[in-house]
């Protein structure tokens, strides 16, 4: 089981969520952290980012995050809508 750590931005961004859309996110966040094979067909690879950046699909917002294998740690980085999230990846 993966541990989740948010970075301050992600938090602020979750806040910004309505409420409904929040209780999805957090629930495919425990998904994701307990078994993130269940989810395998919703994560893909950030083509062009520096660092292995992993989007969620979650309709119509999007987790992006960084997952360290060896601490098994996953780092929330950005939580948005799928028209937003990625033009502050830049």
């Amino acid at each position: 089981m993966f541990k989740l750590r948010f970075l301050g931005k992600a938090l602020d961004d979750l806040s910004r969520v309505d409420r409904p859309h929040q209780k999805i996110i957090k629930a495919k966040l425990l998904v994701l952290a307990k078994n993130p094979e269940a989810l395998k067909n919703n994560i893909k690879r950030i083509a062009g980012a520096d660092e292995a950046l992993y989007r969620l699909r979650v309709g119509s917002y999007r987790i992006i995050f960084k997952k360290e294998e060896d601490t098994l740690v996953i780092i929330i980085v950005r939580i948005g809508h799928r028209k937003e999230v990625y033009l502050s990846l830049n």
